[in-house]
């Protein structure tokens, strides 16, 4: 569970990594949209502030506005979309009828009425500011929707939109890592019977690979139950590579790293070794 989350962030990563070098280019220089009459020298300045490169027609450098807000507002909506499932899961698997997750008590609060219970309300709140950034592409798009070539005072009006949803993320991020490193889990879930049926497919497959035919073990699992005697010991033995037995976080986290590599330095410190000439 930890693991698939995991991964899945590994791709919002790259999903912003994307974002990250289609906004990494440098606008300068293309003045209120037909360029300037000053030669300026527009790869100085790239190589000053630490652009990958720059904007290359200064019309383009004008159209790109909305356009970059959105591409990146899809990368954090992704990032929000991977928060807001995992928030979900865990709100669900710490109910009383499931009892798999514990979140840790102060990021929990009391019910009005109920002394027991203890409601998931960090997490129902990250979810609900995850699922309101997932919306934000489509804010940006309709702001920008039916604009043409240029600049229009429209687009000052993304800003208050998409500005916010920095902080928001970054926040919801902080709020999901601090949870998420004081859970804990119930490692003894399976001593109830309730979840014993779980491994009648372990069973139909066990039979199978001792020469049974699968259908007659499919059969032979299914009348089991009914009768109430099937049994099983209670433990796997996956080996596949992404299973319960070879869960290859290992592999996920070296992807992660590979990702994390890939960015280099932030803008600002590569702008930092242009001036310093290094």
């Amino acid at each position: 569970w930890f693991g698939a989350y995991a991964e899945s962030l590994v791709d919002d990563m790259m999903f912003l990594q994307a974002a990250f070098k289609m906004c990494n280019r440098n606008p300068l220089g293309s003045a209120a949209g037909y360029g300037s009459s000053f030669p300026l020298d527009r790869e100085m300045t790239t190589r000053l502030l630490g652009f990958d490169s720059m904007n290359y027609n200064v019309v383009y450098a004008q159209m790109g506005r909305g356009k970059m807000e959105r591409n990146v507002a899809f990368a954090l909506a992704s990032i929000a979309g991977t928060v807001s499932k995992m928030a979900f899961d865990a709100c669900m698997f710490s109910s009383q009828n499931f009892g798999f997750v514990k979140l840790p008590d102060e990021c929990t609060t009391g019910s009005s009425i109920m002394p027991h219970k203890k409601n998931p309300d960090v997490f129902e709140l990250t979810r609900a500011k995850c699922n309101k950034l997932q919306a934000l592409p489509q804010q940006i798009m309709m702001i920008m929707n039916n604009l043409p070539s240029g600049y229009f005072r429209d687009l000052q009006i993304i800003k208050e939109v998409f500005l916010p949803a920095f902080r928001e993320l970054k926040e919801c991020l902080q709020m999901a890592a601090y949870i998420m490193d004081k859970i804990k889990i119930n490692e003894h879930i399976l001593d109830d019977d309730r979840y014993l049926y779980i491994f009648s497919v372990e069973e139909v497959n066990r039979l199978a690979s001792e020469g049974m035919p699968f259908r007659d073990a499919y059969k032979k699992v299914g009348l089991d139950i009914e009768a109430g005697n099937f049994t099983h010991n209670k433990k796997v033995h996956h080996t596949h590579e992404g299973s319960i037995g070879n869960l290859c976080n290992d592999r996920i986290e070296s992807l992660m790293r590979q990702v994390v590599d890939g960015f280099n330095f932030s803008v600002m410190e590569q702008a930092e070794r242009s001036l310093l000439g290094r």
